[in-house]
């Protein structure tokens, strides 16, 4: 148990901090539309690449230099870009949460953005192949309690996210909390791309 709850607390600490999928999940949530795919997108993939990083895949990085390369400019040309669309967003305003006069958004291109913001992100590798992993190798056998209790983490968060986003739903019926929203999503989607071309 000692494993499973550290594990818990090591992957509820790193997924928490607000990131390009965090905010998108917190759109979704907002908007109410398939709030239940996304959540579940994000779950099942933290678990699938935290069970690479406790079996001890974090080391493929090593076998194939190109890879984190290609992953960093790749996901700073899609976060430029998707940043550049909220900060549209926010400039032609007009948005408001009627949940009765809205119309389902298509889910096959939400469910595309939210893999390209997911994987393209060199950072879920680093937190999940990386971090979680080196800090699973020290429990031995019990590293897979230990990824256990960081799966199911991951889960809780994404779900407690996208359902309990509609605790905001009555200040996002007014246009203006849109616009903060978007200015903000741009922002950080311009900060992240930032700090992956010219890291610290």
């Amino acid at each position: 148990m000692t494993a499973a709850w550290t594990g818990f607390f090591t992957s509820l600490t790193l997924i928490a901090a607000i990131g390009a999928q965090n905010a998108f999940v917190l759109k979704v949530g907002l908007n109410g539309r398939h709030i239940l795919p996304v959540v579940l997108f994000c779950g099942l993939t933290d678990a699938l690449l935290i069970a690479a990083g406790v079996m001890g895949f974090g080391q493929a990085a090593d076998a194939l230099p190109w890879l984190m390369p290609v992953l960093r400019y790749g996901g700073a040309a899609f976060l430029t870009a998707y940043g550049a669309r909220a900060f549209f967003a926010a400039w032609k305003g007009g948005q408001s949460l009627i949940p009765d006069d809205a119309q389902p958004a298509a889910l096959l291109p939400l469910m595309l953005t939210l893999t390209a913001l997911t994987w393209l992100n060199p950072h879920v590798y680093l937190d999940t192949l990386v971090l979680i992993g080196s800090v699973a190798a020290r429990f031995g056998d019990e590293r897979f309690a230990f990824g256990a209790g960081a799966m199911l983490a991951s889960l809780l968060f994404f779900l407690a996210l996208g359902y309990g986003a509609r605790l905001l739903r009555p200040m996002f019926a007014n246009p203006r909390a849109w616009q903060v929203l978007d200015s903000g999503v741009g922002a950080l989607m311009w900060s992240i791309a930032w700090r992956l071309l010219w890291p610290a």
